[in-house]
């Protein structure tokens, strides 16, 4: 439990922060302002990780708080004044975060309970180092073959093209091993493997991918370059405006360029940006008020609460068996296992119906309610944390015979760390991303075994 409640932690301005919040937001009920608090503490935590680990446990963390905890206090004290109808909580403020509440921390709990010191987000520099000098060709080869296999994903469908789309993901580890391997910063891989993201972002009009993979980027230039406090703030500070500008103009922007047809590239985004600042400033009140469905999963959650087991009855593991089973089978022995992002799932639990081309997810706190409700579904989440902890822990474990290992952690964990997304679909990505690793070790066994054992 070091991880969360570390040595260092600045416990008076943290109390000092907290009796600020409830002074001035003396109206909010005791439920958002404990929600307000703990979200401010993992966010401080995940603040305070920057430039030391690759902070997966903190991401994960502060990622849980915004979509299950921040998006909702925000709805219940104003903001839902601003959303459309279908979009907005659907149950008591009390109701809904008395579950919300224990999942989430008791996810976290599960998450950092066997963390012994930040186990599997620890990154041996030196190590490094000795790998990328031993082995020059790997880094520009992890980025040409991942670029290949970002082409081939689209020629194929089903598991085959998901494997091609993991195996895209090397670029950003060959980019890992270009940033801690050499001294000086390799421009040309950066703006290649950085641009990349940003284009294939831009195209498809989708940016969690961009926003995830910028995040562990971040944190590798920070391991490597030691980002002081002000450095820290300053790109904290911009990336919430970052990732308020996307959130607010990527609705315009994707019927710009899907149903418009307009290019989908950043011209086209610059156009849109321009356009919205004219009209009304795009950080406007208003705009920031309507975008915080964007963060707010607590609106599923509450739809799906106020269906089950009222129209609909607990699924009592039934479904958590069907997502297990789409997770680790492939489709050759399950040809009838749920589709990635299954509608009919969304639809039949949550009882919002979708449009077409409207993608959501139950998330894996909808799915615990789903199939255990409250107090079980809060005691899934515990163990559903401590699961993501344990794979974290073997990563460390095998990282003292394969120290470049924990630089393929990204690849594991930037989609689980998605809150918004099905359990079904977290777990496939986990699974088979942890099988694509082990195949890749197994291949370059000798290379990427550390040289004191290699030789023994």
């Amino acid at each position: 439990m070091k991880s969360l409640f570390p040595d260092k932690f600045n416990w008076a301005a943290y109390f000092l922060l907290c009796v600020f919040i409830r002074i001035v937001f003396l109206n909010i009920s005791w439920f958002s302002f404990t929600a307000a608090i703990c979200s401010l503490y993992v966010i401080i935590l995940l603040f305070d990780s920057i430039g030391t680990i690759i902070p997966t446990r903190h991401l994960l963390s502060a990622f849980m708080c915004v979509q299950f905890f921040i998006g909702p206090l925000f709805a219940y004290n104003g903001l839902d004044d601003f959303q459309y109808f279908m979009y907005k909580m659907r149950i008591p403020e009390s109701e809904y975060f008395t579950y919300a509440i224990p999942a989430v921390l008791l996810f976290i709990i599960g998450l950092h309970i066997k963390s012994g010191n930040n186990d599997g987000e620890n990154v041996n520099k030196k190590e490094i180092e000795t790998f990328v000098n031993n082995n020059k060709l790997i880094p520009p080869l992890f980025i040409i073959i991942g670029f290949i296999s970002s082409l081939l994903s689209t020629y194929f469908s089903s598991d085959f093209a998901f494997m091609f789309y993991l195996l895209g993901g090397l670029k950003f580890i060959g980019l890992f091993l270009f940033i801690l391997g050499y001294k000086t910063l390799n421009v040309w891989a950066t703006i290649l493997v950085v641009g990349s993201i940003i284009s294939s972002s831009l195209g498809s009009g989708m940016f969690h991918d961009l926003l995830t993979w910028l995040i562990y980027i971040i944190s590798i230039f920070a391991v490597k370059y030691r980002f002081n406090f002000r450095v820290k703030l300053v790109g904290f500070a911009a990336f919430i405006v970052i990732v308020a500008i996307l959130q607010i103009l990527k609705g315009s922007f994707r019927q710009t360029t899907n149903i418009e047809g307009k290019e989908g590239n950043l011209e086209t985004f610059a156009e849109i940006y321009q356009k919205e600042n004219e009209e009304k400033g795009v950080l406007s009140f208003i705009n920031l008020a309507k975008s915080n469905v964007r963060i707010n999963q607590g609106f599923i959650i509450t739809n799906i609460m106020t269906n089950v087991p009222e129209k609909v009855d607990y699924a009592k593991g039934e479904e958590l068996y069907q997502m297990i089973e789409a997770a680790i089978l492939p489709r050759i022995l399950a040809p009838n296992k749920l589709n990635a992002g299954d509608r009919t799932i969304f639809v039949k639990y949550s009882g919002i119906p979708l449009t077409e081309g409207t993608s959501m997810g139950l998330s894996s706190v909808g799915d615990a309610y789903i199939n255990f409700g409250k107090m079980g579904g809060a005691v899934f989440m515990f163990f559903l944390g401590l699961f993501f902890s344990g794979v974290l822990n073997y990563f460390k474990k095998y990282s003292f015979t394969y120290p470049s290992l924990i630089l393929f952690v990204p690849l594991v964990f930037y989609y689980p760390i998605r809150p918004d997304c099905e359990l079904q679909t977290i777990l496939g990505h986990l699974v088979k991303s942890c099988f694509l690793v082990f195949m890749i070790i197994q291949i370059w066994k000798p290379i990427f075994k550390r040289q004191s054992i290699q030789f023994n």
